[in-house]
């Protein structure tokens, strides 16, 4: 699909991701920055890691999106005894009634859909777990011989829990690798607090209308692949990465001192599409350095791997990626 990158193009992108995020607005108070972000995922092909503490609307925020969007949506609670077909589909038998012989049908799990909410994700097994990530990769399901083709577009949603660690199956950093965004969830301010309880206890409840397509999400990453960037941008990007690995030669001290392990090549490529996504979103049609400093924090965060130091000096992944970024202006 051939999209013009022209200003009106990405005016348009400009001027509709307003009106989806005044539509959001009517449910979800606050959380611009997270909206915005995952929007950005969306249109990079990526998909999104969501933390924060019980009560904070992860869920409605996700369907308020789907909705808005006018996206199949479908949730899937991770539980300790969820089966990888529990998420993907599974066979059954049926029988034709004209001819009494009995074959093997398909039904589609809950993953075809266009939004998935993977519900604390880090309370299943990591054999589920990679039933929902190959899913993400490879956007499509393969069972009993047969590929079937997820819906398109395809995003996932996982959230987790970071108070509850008993009982939980931590993602593996290759699995954590699969999310462009890792997203953190923090407290209303009190005012959004005051919104929140007002609107949730009365009877009254916001009518939302479609402001988007699946066709026009379609559309829009095609458009984000094919925006330019110059090779400053890019070089700053792959840089920043390699400034996060410990035994490589651009590592400055304090990573070498406080870092297992660093961002592979993924976190360039998202830094570059995030850039992207976010220049255009802020209607300009090429991306600079502050846009790769907009998302950095996002997009490393799960990247990187804290030692014993670190945690010893109280030095958290965010802390490291702040002074990296702080050390380039």
């Amino acid at each position: 699909m051939e999209v013009s990158t022209s200003p009106e193009t990405v005016e348009e992108l400009h001027s509709g991701y307003k009106k989806l995020s005044a539509e959001i607005g009517k449910v979800i108070i606050g959380q611009d920055d997270i909206v915005k972000q995952i929007f950005i995922s969306m249109i990079c092909r990526g998909h999104a890691l969501l933390v924060g503490v019980p009560g904070l609307a992860k869920t409605l925020l996700i369907h308020t999106i789907a909705d808005v969007m006018d996206l199949d949506f479908s949730r899937i609670q991770f539980t300790p005894d969820l089966m990888p077909s529990d998420i993907t589909g599974t066979e059954i038998i049926e029988e034709d009634e004209t001819t009494g012989r009995r074959q093997f049908k398909f039904v589609k799990g809950p993953v075809f859909a266009n939004v998935v909410l993977a519900d604390e994700i880090n309370r299943t097994p990591p054999k589920t777990q990679a039933a929902l990530l190959e899913a993400m990769q490879e956007h499509r399901v393969t069972a009993a011989g047969h590929t079937f083709s997820l819906p398109e577009p395809f995003f996932v949603l996982a959230t987790q829990n970071p108070i509850e660690q008993e009982g939980t199956y931590p993602l593996p950093e290759a699995q954590l690798d699969r999310f462009m965004f890792n997203l953190w969830l923090d407290y209303p301010t009190f005012d959004q607090e005051v919104e929140v309880v007002r609107q949730t206890t009365s009877a009254t409840k916001p009518q939302l209308n479609h402001i988007m397509s699946a066709a026009d999400i379609h559309r829009y990453q095609h458009l984000v692949r094919q925006i330019p960037v110059a090779d400053n941008v890019i070089e700053y990007a792959v840089k920043l990465v390699g400034q996060t690995r410990p035994d490589g030669d651009l590592a400055p001290q304090f990573i070498k001192d406080y870092l297992s392990y660093g961002a592979g090549p993924r976190a360039s490529q998202y830094l570059i599409l995030g850039a992207k996504a976010t220049a255009a979103l802020d209607g300009r049609l090429t991306p600079d350095i502050k846009d790769v400093h907009k998302i950095a924090v996002p997009v490393l965060r799960h990247r990187i791997v804290t030692n014993f130091s670190a945690e010893a000096d109280g030095i958290s992944s965010v802390n490291i990626i702040e002074r990296l970024l702080a050390s380039d202006e």
